[in-house]
């Protein structure tokens, strides 16, 4: 493991995944309320939300920052 990433918590996470543990911690009605962009607010998916995000990096940082806060680092 290189030192760059010794402390990342993202490290070997994929989006798939945080946005899987997002959905099972918060649901999409609480995720739009915590991070509003309309990908988890009309008809909500794992597919759709990761097209999105995958273009949008504000957006990214967001339910990444999310994801972080949900397991408390």
């Amino acid at each position: 493991m290189s030192t760059e990433q010794k402390n990342n918590p993202l490290h070997g996470v994929t989006l798939q995944m945080i946005l899987e543990h997002l959905v099972t911690h918060y649901g999409w009605e609480k995720m739009n309320d915590r991070v509003r962009i309309n990908c988890f607010f009309e008809n909500p998916s794992i597919k759709s939300s990761l097209k999105f995000l995958r273009a949008t990096p504000w957006a990214r940082k967001k339910v990444e920052d999310l994801y972080l806060e949900s397991i408390g680092k």
